[in-house]
């Protein structure tokens, strides 16, 4: 399928509502691959692979970071090439297809080779999603029309989490292996890929825009942006949030309630209420903003955990404590990748100069470093409390899964949400933003 720069442009101002669709639908094909990492990857290294769970934690960690540094790198690269964002994407797909499969294709017992492995995937991920997500800039330029991206992407990215947590172990079992399971899933997101990079179009720079700082420029331009450093750090903390609670999710059935089946269930009802409350956050954002949203959604986290806490910890009580969670998660990243694209025109207006690749790069570096931190909590806890795979736990064990569920959300939710406060207001953003340059740089 060819993938050209020549598509007609449709004006950011009022893209139509199918592209906008088609748009969003790319975060289905890449949800197919993230969400199977952040549901199975850690239990894959643990239970299938057989590795200690620090190793395993490290591993994690490690391939983690690195995604996030291959981020900043791709961003820095779309940032100050002329290279469409559509073209990136589309060269990638296939490639990052490939090589999702031999990520979960490592023989047990090999740490250095599934680092290894994990690496070329992250790589690959990051030079092909985020052209994607700074491509969200030069499909639609108002908050509200951004907001509707948003939701189109939070949507079909819930579905895909639902259909991962539930259908990959049902793959595994019937494929006979977490490799030919992957297949399946990649035979599903690259076409997808392919098809949003033909037929997506991409507004671009006019002749003779400005050309794009340099690196060090740029990230001295983000530096002084303290909407992005605000948004940043709050996203940092409401993923690591998400990352703690979703990550002990199967150790917590498995181990805690000996629920083993009751796991995947739990995952992909979390994905579907996602599916639901995605709608619901949008319209908040679209008429309150995103920034109010953002805080009506990390107050509501706060609530469940407590009541779990006091609760007795069986299945249905777990599950409702996981599915109001969820909800709430939802309208924290709706809001996030909301605000991100005003961010990037809150740069543009006060410094005068655009930075757009970059920001996201670096947005994606901010959260990936908090999701390494965070897979590495899990497996330096359940190591120092005695977790042992596949046996019964004592009781340490039992409280770390249990507690690290409850109160590592909490307390992150908590200071996630003093960093939402420094967010500036949606009206600051919309001065902004309509003070910003309108054609983003190339």
């Amino acid at each position: 399928m060819p993938v050209t720069d020549e598509a007609a442009v449709t004006p950011r101002e009022h893209p139509r509502q199918s592209t906008l669709a088609l748009f969003g639908s790319g975060d289905f094909a890449f949800n197919l691959y993230w969400q199977a990492i952040n549901l199975y990857l850690l239990f894959f290294y643990i239970d299938a692979l057989q590795l200690p769970p620090a190793v395993a934690g490290t591993v994690f960690m490690v391939g983690t970071v690195w995604d996030g540094a291959a981020d900043f790198c791709a961003g820095a690269v779309a940032e100050r090439t002329a290279v469409a964002y559509r073209r990136l994407v589309g060269l990638g797909a296939v490639p990052l297809g490939l090589a999702f499969v031999a990520m979960f294709a490592v023989p047990a017992g090999h740490a250095l080779l599934a680092l290894a492995a994990q690496i070329v995937f992250r790589t690959l991920y990051a030079f092909t999603n985020i052209p994607y997500a700074a491509w969200t800039t030069r499909v639609a330029a108002t908050s509200e029309a951004r907001a509707t991206i948003a939701g189109w992407r939070m949507g079909f990215g819930a579905a895909a989490g639902a259909l991962v947590a539930f259908a990959l172990p049902a793959l595994v079992a019937t494929a006979g292996s977490y490799a030919a399971a992957a297949a399946v899933l990649a035979l599903a997101g690259t076409p997808l890929l392919l098809v949003i990079a033909w037929r997506v179009p991409e507004t671009r720079a006019e002749t003779g825009a400005p050309t794009p700082p340099a690196t060090l420029h740029a990230l001295a331009l983000l530096v002084r942006n303290r909407f992005f450093i605000a948004l940043n750090l709050a996203a940092a903390l409401g993923g690591a949030a998400a990352a703690v609670m979703g990550q002990s999710v199967l150790y917590f059935f498995r181990y805690v309630l000996d629920d083993a089946e009751g796991g995947p269930r739990a995952l992909t009802a979390m994905a579907l209420v996602s599916v639901v409350a995605v709608p619901a956050w949008t319209w908040v954002a679209r008429h309150c903003g995103a920034r109010e949203a953002w805080l009506v959604a990390g107050t509501l986290a706060l609530v469940p955990p407590v009541v779990l806490a006091l609760a007795a910890p069986g299945s249905i009580a777990t599950a409702a404590f996981l599915l109001a969670m969820q909800a709430a998660f939802a309208g924290v990243w709706l809001a996030a990748w909301t605000l991100l694209p005003d961010a990037v025109d809150w740069g543009a207006a006060k410094n005068g100069e655009r930075v757009e690749a970059l920001a996201f790069g670096t947005f994606a570096l901010a959260q990936k470093v908090a999701l390494a931190l965070a897979g590495f909590a899990i497996g330096a806890v359940y190591q120092y409390a005695g977790f042992r795979s596949g046996a019964p736990q004592g009781p340490d064990a039992s409280a770390a899964i249990r507690w690290l569920m409850l109160a590592g959300p909490a307390v992150l939710v908590a200071a996630m949400l003093a960093a939402v406060v420094a967010i500036p207001h949606r009206r600051d953003a919309s001065q902004a933003s309509t003070n910003s340059p309108d054609t983003p740089s190339a």
